[in-house]
């Protein structure tokens, strides 16, 4: 039971530092959002899913759940460039909004959303990530964090290597030779 896949070099974060985690960022957050209407929650699919749903379920405060998916142009996000491939169902002007990511890597994406999103002239618009790479390259603000982390390939709880290792309950370093 102690043994990881031997794809991984180490867990970087374990379930239950991610369990107890989740509760701290929620409670922080309907906190923060006590006297808001709703919050609208959105998730960036794919790595998000299974950091949103754990934290949602754990808000205290009126919420919806919408989702975007994203992708970089190219292999790599290097030039910045981000297209939207699928977009939120209903308009977010004058809500309270929430991006729920799995990783602030580079920041670019973070950016880029930050810039589209707030161009729809939301009441307000925050970001939350599970972890975030130390030494990213754009500086940009996350406003609740789960976890900072090494820059190394990280895979678990939503993030993954070629679709593989999102179901892990934990944020694992995958081995240089596995990739």
């Amino acid at each position: 039971m102690n043994q990881i896949n031997p794809a991984l070099e180490r867990i970087l974060v374990s379930e239950e530092e991610i369990s107890q985690r989740v509760i701290e960022l929620a409670d922080q957050i309907s906190e923060d959002f006590k006297d808001v209407k709703r919050l609208y929650i959105v998730g960036i699919l794919k790595g998000a899913f299974i950091f949103m749903a754990d934290l949602t379920r754990k808000l205290s405060i009126p919420h919806v759940v919408d989702f975007m998916a994203l992708s970089s142009y190219g292999k790599s996000t290097e030039s910045g460039a981000v297209r939207i491939l699928m977009d939120l169902r209903e308009p977010i002007e004058n809500q309270h909004v929430l991006i729920v990511e799995d990783i602030v890597d580079t920041g670019q994406t973070l950016q880029y959303l930050n810039r589209i999103l707030m161009g729809r002239n939301p009441a307000s618009l925050h970001t939350c990530a599970l972890v975030r790479k130390v030494g990213q390259s754009v500086n940009i603000p996350v406003d609740y964090l789960g976890f900072d982390i090494p820059d190394v390939w990280v895979v678990g709880y939503g993030l993954d290597y070629a679709d593989k290792f999102r179901t892990l309950p934990y944020v694992a370093e995958l081995k240089r030779d596995s990739f």
